[in-house]
């Protein structure tokens, strides 16, 4: 656990005036007392904390003084000062609070005078006339009445004159509000001080009720009556203000509420004068009061605004007296009528607030409910009108089925809280009847189990069920209910409801054990339903899909059952799972026990605070197998285990430090984020543990150090002395580790670990107050070569690293860093001027990052003085004035250099500006200007702008900035803004550049102005085409514009429009981060004359025309964008800076944008097309800007306008009128997708689903492109963002009552616009008819699903759609009725689906009918389809049987069976009928019932069948539609019943049922038919059958299907012959893969003999014709895989025959085998090639590579080694990982693969290569080629001679590589592979001591590398200074391979070689 900083706890101070202290003075000089004594010392401290403690200490005095010990005049004045002290203290202040519970201890006989001080200074407060100091006198009012019983005297005392100033208040609060329109600060403070003087109000009214009623009863004509009065009409004109923040309103609300029943003086006359308030009826009670009338006249004079309606009745809910039973009957009716208004209401109001008001009230009206059933009196009429088969509660149900799953939290909070109510509600009405039987009750629990799992609402309310019912009740129902839910815990939307449900039933059902069994038995019971299935997924799941269940269930599970560990750790180690350490694709036992016991030990269950602690756990051997686990996921929660305890102090034992040592080094090339991030989270924790352990361990050292030191150290002493010194050298070890790990060539993941826990150490390790001990300090660690290694980093490509190491840098001192050096410090100086200008983009980052450190180091001055810039001087003589000052501080220096900095940079942008003025060219070729702006954020990030000195340089420099910007704006934005930015290259004033770029201009065109849609674009004429002909050859486009150039250095440098692009827009986006950055960071000037901040108001505005600017004009998105997110920051700062005028800003500008879009003319500046470019972002970042707690009034105003422009009246269906449109249909995108709108943006989804449908039926196509994308985003809104492949998933959609009832208004639209479409689909005439409106409608309706739980309202039925989605089936397009059918299902009731499909199916023609239409048929048939398909998905979810329907369907499908005959000449809905028989085949299938009905459907299959093209003529077809369809579905059908012989529930079956289902009558063999199938000469007949059989060989495979029981190797078998002749005559290239690859399923015995065409070809024939379809194949992937598997196979095979001849005669065979297998781990292959290779290497590695004989010779074999080690490189982690899947093939009796007796098999590829190394070397030994073997190796350690191409002058910077960031594969590392070799060669050579055989070979190798070691020297020596930077690229190349060298010279060193390679460094 990390140490937190205390929080500072804001108490405020006592300060009493002059004559208060003199007063307590002259009482402590007369006379002793201990009071004035401590009141005195109290007023005279000056901490606040200090006078909180004497307070209480005086709060004691007081409650121990008796009546006898007080002096009456001295207590009277200590007293008075007390009271004093109260109000003169802030409100929620501790010591106010302490003040009061003092007073409230004082003596009785003082309370009485402490009552009347306080009553003195409450008037005096309440006199006091000043406006701001209203609030403090409400929060004192407020607090007297908050558990400070005298201040409630006091208020209750003068509750008259409190309430007048309160009512005062109220109105003068009222009236201010009027003039504070658009000041959103001051309006917000407004409203909660109104909120503050409300709530008082009403505390105090309660607290006085019974007088005040008294009082009112006793003179109507009293002040307290017109205060009474006023304060109601206050509250009614409040609540009848829209102006007022809603939670103003609902308060007030509340407050008529309590006030009306505070005046009235009836019980029984209250509900009716409530009633006639909230429904405004007309026939009001005879006795309503004048008083009331006149108050509330304006809810009686009209009907009041839905809001108001919902606020009163919240008051209703919560003010009047439910439980009391006063109201009687005319109370529950109230209650009654007020749930119907609330209903009512909740389908009006839409907006995000109001539906959780909404969701709130109800739950408070059950509450009330519960309440009036409570009471004795309570009437039958009511217990009936409140049972749950009531109407209003079933309408209740409806709004908790509509609602559980509603986007706001609260919404779905308070529908669970209501669910909780009605089953309360619903006991309380059925008196004794026994719940668990209750009809009610399970018809609640049964409807809710029939719901999917993905519905989350259905976890919340089952967990309410098990709460009120108990599991037992809920396993009863379904016992699978345990697994179902751990299964869903799989899925992260689901994993917390899932949990949260299974939480609740294991908790109960062990309560529920426990009390109804005896203690032995239900421990048994309960780890069977619950433990056991959770070890199951643990083990058998990917570790991917269990991560929820772990972080979730386990800690759960363990804390309601701590005993359960145990439990599992016994299941986990028995003897079936002990040595299952995780297969393939899953965790295994042993991740289970990792996790177990991780989870167990940070919870405390677990101690190793002894050695010997973890070898009574566990074997060590199990966590160091463990740790370095090919599974993630297994290695993080091993290394957990090891780094997370429950006590934060707990020791560090040797054990774990071990362990941690040995994981570190293998797992720090992770190339998942998800593991580095889990890595440094943990070894974090572990370092916090290690300094906290450390000072314990500290302590115990000290006691014996203050005793005689002649004296012995206690053994604990001695021990802890033993432990630090452990401490201290593990940690020495880490960051050795870490340090080291930044070596060139290092990949992203390993320096992301190293620097990530680096930064941590620093931060742990670092002097915290209050430590005692430190283990170690970073800086002692360091060496030169490290900080040069950390500086390196700062060139890295990952801007990530660059942060990690800079933040590392920044902490050291200059004297670590080298940096007093001011060579070095000139160096990296210039060498970040020189990046600041570089073209590559990133470099400018990297500049930043250097001079950002360099801005902290004291010695910067005299470097940047010596940088050479004209016009330095005067800044020089400026240095040299500072350096004769005093000593400056360290802030002085940041900010003197920060400044300094920015001035040169500026000069310098100064003199580019006007470079690229003249030529931008040669700007973007030379020296960008985006660098430059960049690194001035970087200086000014690095220092709090708000607290500088130097204010009047840095005022001056701010608008220098800001000038700046502008220029530098002007000179690029004009290519940003152009119509066509992607291509262009600018013109230059150079002539004879202007020439060259005059052709560019000429093509580029301003197509995306607003005359685009009324313009219509001319021809050239063929004089012109002639005149312009050689024009135009000069001005063909090319895909790469581009020119050359001289640079200022005179070389020649090549220009695209690219990096003009680049320059442009990324300067654009450096100065809106820039404008952005100052608007958000600068004090701003308070008012306009005074010179008190930094940024002036006037600036402001500027800045804000400049982003208006932008964002309206601009073309390029990545300039627009950015200037988005710095226009954002400046609207923020707006919205809540105190000037009004600039408060005022963002409305001013809304409007102005809104007025202009309204008002678009074809001349129009603003952009049309792309997607309206910057405006909707300007728009956005208005009104996302306006502050939540506000009314939203910016975007209700955005809103009203667009929507009404995007909806455009039949009026302005013209051109002109489109442009309008079009923009607000793409603002309107925006605004929809904007994530900070949230909830606010959802009352408008109707509007803009009505805009977008009827959008799509412009003439326009730019409105119809516009609506599309307005579409998507309004379905993504609706729908949520996709989560999952499927795009008709149902996580993706909602049910229809769900859905009609959130968008009520939808309703009517969707369906008269769906009843427009389908009046079109049914023309006679046969012309084709779209409507453009049918796809989206479809869309829309086919994204809803149907749900048991909808109810019968005929309100939001949905059975009006049905008919008119049935007719959108006829329509001629086919994409059309298929949607259709897809749109139809969720609008048929669950039990009208069957009945919908036969009526759907009957409706289908007689063959002998006279007009047959097939759009018709194929529409009716498409939607049959999928009905039935919803039918039986259902029925297997459910697991409901289906003998009955499936009768009922199959004789419907018999009676139109003539449709899949060739009666039926249409193809297409031949394929679809055969798509329905398929669907009944699929399930007679699964149902193992055989029946004559079933038999004879069998039998119409055949028949179907064998009638049909496929077997009866092959006459070639012409391609008419439908014929593939047809093809493929005759096919499946034929599959199908084949299929049934090859099925698993065959087994079970007799053959001669087998016979009746697969021949029927028809006595064909199924071999037969698979035959002719295979023969077909149809393409899609084939390659459909092949795939289905590869599919019956991996599922046998995958269920371990015995040969003798395989009905698929028997069916197969007939077969063979054909498989092996249609593999040689193929000629479709997916064809033949496919027959290739099933013969890779069959065993390689039955290959043979292979005979076609009576020929037999031999075994080395085959593999030769095998390779060359491999050669032939390389363009498809799967052939390439498929022919290398097999002659892989084949190798083998005969390898092992061991025939002499037959080798030999195939010897250049195998040779071009080993090139297949070498080239297919290459780095360019296809990942699938690859892993091909990995599972072939697998195969072949016990037999082949790593056996005793050595069956290829030693080169060969070493390739094919060199394979393995490429392949654990790979860049793709499945490819890696896979390959480590060899080193459990490889044989045990090769000892380098065990390890302390650890046998590793699933292992990380880091720990696989360096085993695989020393297996090849321990093979070396065995297959006596020892010597041969290093020399080849050697050979691999020195790589290839690459050198020669390395170049070192700075000319061959490509333009086509502007943004290249290195080499391709970012986790091999050379040098780690390098060193692995290294050491295993070295274990070699001592190891067999061999004396080298091949001394020529090692003497080449030596000349080798000496030459290679001279040419790098010689490079390395004529790179630039400080080449990491500016040539990181070379430097790092180079670098690798000086280290590669050494290695090399330290092996050859071993045979007295190698000398002369180490003289070249």
């Amino acid at each position: 656990m990390v140490l937190k900083k205390k929080k500072v706890l804001e108490v405020g101070r006592i300060v009493l005036d002059q004559h208060q202290l003199e007063r307590l003075q002259c009482i402590v000089s007369v006379e002793k007392n201990d009071l004035a004594n401590l009141l005195l010392e109290c007023a005279q401290l000056t901490e606040g904390i200090q006078q909180l403690c004497l307070l209480k200490k005086i709060g004691c005095m007081l409650r121990k003084l008796g009546g006898d010990d007080v002096h009456h005049s001295q207590s009277s004045t200590c007293m008075e000062i007390l009271v004093r002290i109260y109000w003169g203290l802030e409100s929620r202040s501790p010591l106010k609070r302490a003040t009061a519970s003092a007073l409230n201890g004082i003596p009785e006989n003082l309370k009485e005078e402490v009552v009347s001080c306080l009553i003195s200074c409450l008037k005096k407060e309440m006199l006091i006339v000043d406006k701001s100091h209203i609030r403090k006198v409400i929060d004192s009012i407020a607090a007297c009445m908050e558990n400070f019983s005298l201040g409630e005297m006091c208020t209750q005392y003068l509750y008259l004159e409190v309430l007048q100033f309160l009512h005062m208040t109220l109105v003068d609060f009222k009236l201010q509000n009027m003039n504070l329109g658009g000041q959103h600060i001051l309006q917000n403070k407004l409203m909660h001080d109104l909120l503050a003087a409300l709530k008082a109000t009403m505390v105090l009214v309660q607290k006085v009720q019974e007088k005040i009623h008294d009082v009112l009863c006793r003179n109507t004509e009293s002040s307290l009556w017109e205060t009474m009065c006023g304060l109601l009409t206050c509250v009614i004109e409040i609540l009848l203000d829209g102006d007022f923040l809603q939670t103003v309103q609902s308060t007030a609300g509340m407050a008529a509420l309590l006030f009306i029943k505070t005046i009235a003086d009836c019980d029984e006359l209250l509900p009716k004068l409530v009633h006639d308030l909230l429904f405004n009826s007309n026939q009001r009670a005879h006795d309503v009061p004048e008083w009331l009338i006149q108050s509330c006249g304006q809810l009686y004079s009209t009907p009041p605004p839905d809001d108001v309606v919902l606020f009163l009745s919240q008051g209703s809910l919560a003010m009047l007296d439910w439980k009391g039973g006063k109201m009687r009957n005319s109370g529950e009716h109230l209650l009654l009528d007020i749930l119907t208004v609330l209903l009512s209401l909740n389908t009006r109001l839409k907006e995000s607030s109001m539906a959780m008001t909404v969701s709130r009230n109800l739950s408070l009206w059950t509450t009330s409910a519960l309440d009036a059933l409570h009471v004795d009196t309570c009437s039958q009429y009511l217990k009936n009108s409140l049972n749950g088969n009531s109407e209003a509660i079933q309408k209740l149900l409806e709004y908790i089925w509509t609602h559980w799953e509603h986007p706001l939290d609260g919404v779905r909070h308070q529908t669970k809280t209501i669910f909780k109510n009605i089953l309360k509600i619903h006991q309380k009405t059925i008196d004794d009847t026994c719940v668990l039987t209750d009809p009610f009750f399970l018809n609640i629990t049964h409807n809710l189990m029939s719901l999917e799992w993905h519905v989350k609402g259905k976890y919340v309310l089952l967990g309410c069920l098990v709460e009120y019912f108990g599991t037992e009740h809920i396993l009863t129902v379904d016992e699978s209910i345990p697994k179902q839910v751990l299964g869903i815990n799989l899925e992260q939307s689901l994993a917390t409801y899932a949990t949260d449900l299974l939480e609740k039933m294991f908790v109960s059902h062990k309560n529920q054990l426990i009390s109804s069994s005896e203690s032995g038995y239900w421990s048994k019971r309960w780890h069977d339903i619950w433990v056991s299935p959770f070890l199951m997924k643990l083990c058998e799941e990917k570790p991917s899909r269990t991560t929820y269940i772990i972080e979730c269930y386990l800690p759960k599970l363990l804390k309601c059952n701590p005993d359960s560990l145990t439990f599992m750790i016994k299941e986990l180690q028995s003897s079936d799972k002990a040595s299952n350490v995780g297969p393939f694709n899953n965790r295994g036992a042993l991740g289970a026990l990792m996790t177990c016991l991780r989870a167990a030990r940070a919870q405390g269950l677990l101690s190793t605070a002894e050695e010997s602690a973890w070898d009574e756990l566990i074997p060590i051997s199990l966590i160091k197998q463990a740790l370095v686990h090919k599974h993630e996921q297994v290695c993080l929660d091993a290394l957990g285990l090891i780094c997370e305890t429950h006590c934060s102090t707990e020791a560090l034992s040797q054990q774990e430090i071990a362990l941690i040592k040995y994981f570190l080094p293998y797992n720090m090339n992770s190339q998942s984020p998800a593991m580095r991030q889990q890595i440094v989270w943990l070894m974090k924790k572990l370092f916090s543990r290690l300094r906290d352990s450390s000072q314990v361990l500290y302590k115990q050292t000290q006691p014996t150090k203050q005793k005689n030191a002649l004296c012995e150290k206690s053994p604990k002493s001695q021990q802890a002395e033993i432990q630090l010194q452990q401490y201290k050298d593990f940690m020495v070890w880490i960051c050795d580790t870490l340090l080291q790990a930044l070596f060139p060539g290092a990949s992203f993941p390993r320096k992301f670990i190293a620097l990530n826990l680096l930064g941590i150490i620093a931060e742990v390790f670092e002097n915290l107050e209050g430590q005692t001990y430190r283990v170690m300090q970073m800086t002692d660690v360091l060496q030169p070569a490290n900080v040069d290694a950390l500086l390196g980093c700062l060139s890295s490509t990952f801007e990530e690293l660059k942060l990690l190491a800079y933040d590392i840098l920044k902490k050291l001192p200059p004297t670590v860093l080298g940096l007093q050096d001011s060579e070095k410090l000139q160096t990296l100086l210039q060498t970040a001027l020189d990046l600041s200008t570089s073209t590559k983009p990133y470099d400018c980052i990297t500049a930043s990052y250097l001079l950002s450190l360099l801005v902290q180091q004291e010695g910067l001055m005299p470097a940047l003085s010596a940088c050479p810039l004209k016009q330095q001087t005067g800044h020089q003589i400026d240095y040299l004035g500072k350096v004769c000052g005093k000593q400056s501080t360290d802030k002085e220096v940041l900010e003197t250099n920060v400044l300094e900095v920015i001035k040169y940079l500026l000069n310098c942008l100064s003199d580019e500006i006007r470079q690229a003025e003249r030529s931008l060219v040669h700007t973007a070729a030379s020296n960008p200007l985006y660098g430059r702006v960049h690194c001035i954020i970087g200086a000014l990030q690095q220092l709090s702008l708000k607290s500088v000195s130097k204010v009047a340089e840095w005022r001056e420099t701010v608008a220098k900035l800001i000038l700046m910007a502008f220029h530098l704006s002007a000179v690029v934005s004009p290519i940003c803004q152009s119509s066509s930015p992607e291509g262009l290259i600018p013109m230059d004033t150079d002539l004879e550049t202007a020439r060259n770029l005059q052709k560019i201009l000429n093509e580029i065109k301003p197509w995306d102005t607003n005359d685009y849609f009324t313009q219509a674009k001319l021809l050239k004429s063929e004089e012109d085409q002639e005149l312009g002909k050689n024009a135009f050859e000069d001005c063909k486009p090319s895909e790469n514009l581009s020119m050359a150039m001289m640079d200022q250095a005179g070389q020649f440098c090549q220009v695209t429009a690219q990096m003009v692009l680049v320059c442009c827009w990324r300067s654009m986006k450096e100065i809106s981060l820039l404008l952005g950055f100052l608007c958000q960071h600068l004090p701003l000037q308070s008012i306009p004359d005074l010179k008190d901040g930094l940024l002036m108001i006037h600036q402001v505005g500027e800045i804000g025309e400049y982003f208006k600017c932008q964002l309206l004009q601009s073309r390029h998105r990545g300039a627009f964008e950015l200037a988005y997110v710095g226009f954002g920051k400046l609207t923020e700062r707006l919205t809540s800076c105190k000037n009004s005028d600039l408060q005022k800003l963002p409305q001013r500008w809304l409007e102005e944008v809104l007025h202009e879009v309204k008002s678009s003319i074809p001349t129009s500046k603003l952009c049309a097309t792309r997607r309206s470019a910057g405006i909707p972002f300007y728009i956005q970042a208005l009104v996302s800007s306006e502050p939540r707690a506000s009314n939203m009034s910016l975007l209700k105003l955005t809103m009203k306008e667009l929507i009404s422009l995007a909806i455009p009246s039949s009026k302005c269906q013209d051109e002109t009128a489109s442009v309008p449109q079009v923009h607000s249909l793409n603002i309107l995108r925006a605004l929809f997708r904007d994530t900070k709108l949230g909830e606010n943006i959802i009352p408008y989804v109707p509007e803009g689903m009505q805009a977008a449908i009827l959008g799509f039926t412009s003439p326009v196509w730019a409105v119809r492109n516009s609506s599309t994308l307005l579409f998507s985003a309004l379905i993504t809104r609706i729908f949520g963002v996709k989560r999952g492949k499927d795009e008709h998933s149902k996580k993706n959609r909602m049910t229809g009552r769900e859905f009609f009832t959130r968008f009520p208004t939808l309703y009517p639209f969707l369906l008269k616009q769906l009843e427009t479409v389908a009046n079109t689909m049914d023309s006679d005439s046969g012309v084709l008819k779209l409507h453009p409106s049918l796809f989206l409608l479809l869309l829309v309706l086919g994204r809803l699903y149907p749900s048991p739980l909808d109810g019968t309202s005929s309100a939001l039925s949905l059975a009006p759609f049905v008919p008119f989605i049935i007719r959108c089936g006829h329509s001629p397009v086919y994409r059309s009725r298929e949607m259709a059918a897809r749109a139809l299902v969720p609008f048929v009731a669950m039990d009208q689906i069957l009945p919908m499909a036969m009526s759907l199916m009957e409706s289908l023609p007689a063959a002998t009918d006279p007009r047959i239409r097939q759009n018709h048929i194929h529409g009716i048939l498409l939607q049959a389809l999928h009905l039935l398909r919803s039918f039986f998905d259902t029925k297997q979810r459910m697991n409901s049987s289906l003998p009955k329907e499936l009768h009922d369907i199959i004789g419907c499908t018999r009676a139109k069976i003539w449709l899949a005959t060739q009666q039926n000449s249409c193809f297409l809905t031949r394929a679809t009928f055969l798509d329905i028989l398929n669907i009944l085949c699929h399930q007679l299938d699964k149902s193992k019932t055989i029946d004559p009905e079933i038999l004879n459907f069998w039998q119409t299959a055949h028949n179907i069948i064998l009638g049909s093209e496929l077997f009866t003529n092959e006459q070639r077809f012409s391609p008419v539609p439908g014929l593939i369809q047809w093809q493929r579905n005759i096919t499946k059908l034929t599959l199908s019943v084949l299929g049934i012989s090859v099925s698993p529930q065959a087994m079970s079956l007799t053959p001669d049922a087998i016979h009746k289902l697969t021949s029927g009558t028809a006595e064909v063999e199924s071999s037969l038919l698979l035959s002719h199938l295979l023969c077909s000469e149809f393409l899609e007949v084939r390659l459909l059958t092949l795939e289905t059989v590869l599919l019956w060989l991996e599922e046998m495979d995958s269920n371990q299907v015995k040969e003798t029981n395989g009905n698929v190797l028997f069916l197969l078998s007939q077969v063979e012959d054909s498989l092996k002749k249609l593999a040689m005559q193929e000629k479709h290239p997916e064809c033949l893969a496919k027959i290739l690859k099933i013969l890779c399923h069959l065993s390689i015995d039955r290959l043979f003999p292979w005979i076609v065409n009576t020929s037999v070809m031999s075994e080395a024939k085959l593999l030769k014709w095998i390779l060359s379809i491999a050669e032939t194949g390389k363009n498809s992937i799967e052939m390439q895989s498929v022919t290398l598997t097999l002659a892989s196979k084949l190798v083998n095979y005969l390898m092992l025959k061991k025939q002499e001849k037959s080798l030999d005669s195939i010897s250049q065979d195998l040779r071009q085998w080993i090139h297949l297998l070498a080239q297919s781990c290459g780095a360019e292959q296809q990942t699938e090639i690859r892993l091909t290779a990995a599972k072939v290497l697998i195969e072949i590695i016990p037999s082949l590579l790593a056996n005793k004989q050595l069956y290829f010779d030693l080169l060969n074999t070493l390739t094919l080694w060199r394979c393995i080690f490429t392949l654990l490189q790979d860049e793709e982690h499945v490819v890696r990982d896979k390959a480590t899947d060899i080193m459990q093939t490889i044989p045990p009796f090769l000892k380098a693969l065990k390890e302390d007796d650890i046998s590793f098999s699933v292992i990380n590829p880091s720990r696989a290569m360096d085993l695989g190394l020393g297996v090849l070397c321990e093979l070396l030994q065995i297959w006596n080629q020892t010597s041969l073997g290093i020399v080849t190796l050697i050979e691999w350690m020195l790589g290839e001679d690459n050198m020669e191409g390395d170049a070192t002058n700075d000319d061959v910077e490509s333009y086509d590589m502007l943004f290249d960031k290195g080499e391709f594969n970012l986790w091999a590392e050379k040098i780690i592979f390098a060193n692995l070799l290294q050491k295993h060669l070295l274990n070699l050579i001592s190891e067999s001591h061999v004396v080298p055989d091949d001394e020529p070979g090692l003497r080449r190798l030596t000349t080798m590398a000496a030459n290679q070691a001279q040419r790098v020297a010689g490079l390395l020596k004529g790179l630039p200074p400080a080449p990491e930077f500016s040539r990181t690229a070379d430097y790092t190349r180079l670098s690798i391979q000086k280290v590669r060298l050494l290695n090399v010279a330290e092996l050859l060193s071993l045979f007295g070689l190698g000398a002369v390679i180490t003289g070249h460094f």
